[in-house]
């Protein structure tokens, strides 16, 4: 069995290779696969080492490290859900960051009790027909497209009319 810092590469991993194979062709994707299988390896250490988290790796850490890495592009102005998902290394699990929000409210995740949102969650607005999500920061904030007309930081969920509430940080899935 692989210690968890080593699967979370493996996985890493297979997503690039899946989202080579959806760009460049399953022939590229097959060229790269070795990649993705785990080397033969000794005995880990006794003690714990920490992995930084890299953009897009699927931790929360991994998404706000995307969206800080992307601070001012707006080549993502209108695919707010796209981002988020990207931000987690996935992408083309949701069509819009409302039909996020009433998957996470129908597979109870959704929260609308008011509470901060940790790092890492998903933050929604009622602000057109597609909604819009970002990721929270954990301190209250968070970041998104559309904050001043780019990827940007906000400090307060406020930043946006009607809020809706936040959802469980993790990559996204349907339910």
């Amino acid at each position: 069995m692989l210690p968890i810092n080593e699967f979370q590469e493996v996985l890493v991993n297979i997503r690039r290779i899946a989202r080579l194979a959806g760009a460049c062709g399953v022939g590229a994707a097959l060229a790269l696969a070795p990649l993705a299988a785990p080397a033969v390896l000794a005995e880990p250490a006794p003690q714990a080492v920490q992995v930084a988290a890299a953009p897009g790796d699927g931790t929360p850490q991994g998404a706000i490290e995307w969206y800080k890495a992307r601070i001012g592009d707006s080549s993502l102005e209108g695919y707010c859900e796209m981002a988020a998902e990207n931000a987690y290394g996935t992408t083309g699990v949701w069509p819009s960051a409302i039909a996020h929000w009433n998957g996470a409210v129908s597979a109870g995740k959704a929260h609308t009790d008011g509470s901060t949102p940790p790092k890492g969650a998903f933050v929604y607005w009622n602000i057109s027909q597609y909604g819009h999500v970002g990721i929270a920061d954990g301190n209250g904030g968070f970041y998104a497209t559309s904050v001043g007309g780019a990827i940007g930081h906000a400090d307060d969920v406020s930043y946006y009319n009607n809020y809706l509430g936040w959802s469980d940080p993790q990559v996204p899935g349907r339910g």
